[in-house]
């Protein structure tokens, strides 16, 4: 059975507020957007994987603390979906402001959502560098 359009839209609607929570640097806007479980998997380009929501919380917060800026544009969304899960690849072009220094760089990241009342939660983000 294929996944209907409202189900879709729900899951890329998830995935947009996980980069406007990143965006915008607010952790309390992280928060809202993660499983918070010991399965939760994070892995930031270059880092070792990270397990459990209160690692992954402290990168986040490491990461927005030294941000001053942070701006993404998402190009080639895929969406699949199965039962309860939902996967989303995209291409993220940044640009950042990070100790005072400019950069833009490109990401291949999978983000994996699982479906919790009624709401998308990202479950695991694994970003890597675009060649």
């Amino acid at each position: 059975m294929l996944p209907d359009d409202a189900s879709i839209l729900s899951l890329r609607d998830a995935n947009q507020r996980f980069y406007e929570a990143f965006g915008s640097l607010d952790m309390a806007q992280m928060d809202t957007v993660w499983e918070q479980s010991e399965r939760a998997l994070c892995v930031h380009p270059g880092w070792q994987p990270i397990v459990g929501w209160p690692d992954i919380r402290r990168s986040w917060q490491g990461i927005f603390n030294g941000a001053a800026l942070m701006h993404f544009n998402i190009h080639y969304v895929n969406i699949a979906l199965e039962g309860n899960c939902g996967f989303v690849t995209c291409i993220e072009s940044i640009t950042s402001v990070v100790e005072g220094q400019a950069q833009g760089f490109g990401v291949l990241a999978t983000n994996i959502f699982v479906r919790s009342g009624g709401d998308w939660l990202v479950m695991a983000h694994h970003a890597s560098p675009r060649l």
